[in-house]
């Protein structure tokens, strides 16, 4: 059986149903579009725009299906609330916010998801869990008996460590040494190995040497993040329909940056089965530009852009590509900690420079963009991100 919430889903007969104490009288407005009419009213007041989540609501027995009502999957993720079993059960249900200084004078609204807010700080977080629950499922690991290895250029391999640790897993990693001190030290924190491959080789350098080690330790297993299906199926399972609750239903792009291809993909393909009208943006490197068929190249954009085309990756669901240059990015992401409060890596000002981009089309007025913020800016501080204020810092004056 299908349940229904109206839309905006937190108001339910003019009250909010929650877990947290007596319904709360909500404004008088409802409707499919309601959200759209407060925020073309709040544009023109020259005020935050403010988009009503359900993040907290639930529905009520015996609510009927009616005008304005978007129906939702048994499966939809709740809020995760009271004490929980262990570390990895705070995977998931990561905010979704609003970029109204970013944004200002565009046609369309941006919001971001920040999974910066996961319990390792990226969006890796998500299919770390998920490809050793199912590898686990399958019988073919185990703590104790199995090492688990990785090529990753940094928060895959912080999402490993964390789940691995939580688990009880030895787990080795390769990764570029182009990636920064800050994940090499988080990795080792967590009791990682770590094995250093040529930067200028990208991924692929990485990938080449997990193989073989995996091919000369009959314990080892290799997750492969890029070829997993656990990987696009997780995002499908849950940041899907995480997006899909938290807009009641009124996404119309997803812009995201592709490094394993898993988040567009799992995420696009769940949004596009409830309105095939959701338009899928993947973002990829301008000095990378692969998926839009150019040569792969040197870039400074972590985590996205491997330098070929991953097997995880659903290209025939995608609309458009965007390229974003390493500058742009890193001067998005600079300005999100300035003018957002939001300290985010290079790749979350990738995704917000190109949904940005879409927002600033007039064919797109009042339209609702949707990107991803893969991971948390203090993973970044010695990178080119950061390392000029590093230095201004360590010159700092000091006052008797």
């Amino acid at each position: 059986m299908m349940m229904h919430i109206s839309v905006p889903p937190s108001h339910v007969a003019g009250r909010v149903v929650g877990p947290l104490g007596p319904p709360t009288p909500m404004p008088e407005f409802s409707g499919k579009s309601a959200w759209r009419m407060r925020l073309r009213k709040d544009r023109r007041a020259g005020q935050p725009a403010q988009l009503m989540s359900c993040q907290a609501a639930q529905v009520e027995p015996g609510l009927q299906q009616g005008e304005g009502q978007l129906p939702l999957g048994a499966a939809l993720p709740l809020p995760q609330k009271g004490v929980q079993a262990d570390s990895t059960m705070l995977v998931g249900n990561t905010p979704l916010v609003l970029l109204p200084r970013i944004c200002k004078g565009t046609y369309g609204t941006v919001a971001a998801k920040l999974e910066s807010m996961e319990p390792c700080n990226s969006v890796k977080d998500r299919i770390c869990l998920a490809m050793i629950t199912a590898a686990e499922e399958q019988g073919l690991i185990a703590p104790g008996r199995t090492l688990l290895v990785e090529p990753t250029s940094g928060n895959t391999g912080i999402g490993l460590a964390y789940v691995a640790a939580a688990k009880g897993y030895s787990l080795l990693l390769t990764m570029p040494d182009s990636m920064s001190i800050e994940r090499r030290t988080l990795l080792r924190a967590f009791g990682a190995q770590i094995v250093l491959t040529n930067g200028k080789l990208g991924m692929t350098g990485a990938i080449k040497e997990a193989q073989k080690i995996v091919a000369a330790r009959p314990e080892a297993f290799m997750l492969q993040q890029f070829e997993n299906p656990a990987n696009p199926r997780v995002h499908y399972e849950t940041t899907g329909p995480e997006l899909w609750r938290d807009t009641a239903g009124q996404i119309d792009f997803l812009v995201a940056g592709v490094g394993t291809g898993g988040t567009i993909s799992g995420a696009g393909q769940y949004l596009k089965e409830q309105n095939p009208g959701v338009q899928l943006v993947a973002v990829e490197p301008a000095e990378s530009p692969v998926i839009s068929g150019g040569r792969p190249g040197y870039h400074q954009i972590q985590g996205i852009g491997p330098g070929f085309m991953p097997k995880n990756l659903k290209v025939d669901i995608l609309d458009e590509v965007i390229r974003i240059s390493s500058k742009e990015s890193v001067e998005m992401s600079r300005r999100l900690a300035v003018e957002e409060g939001l300290l985010v890596g290079i790749s979350s000002g990738c995704a917000v420079a190109a949904a940005l981009r879409v927002a600033q089309r007039s064919e797109n007025k009042d339209k609702l963009i949707v990107t991803v913020l893969p991971s948390f800016g203090e993973r970044y501080l010695s990178t080119v991100l950061f390392s000029s204020l590093v230095g201004e810092c360590d010159q700092l004056p000091v006052h008797y």
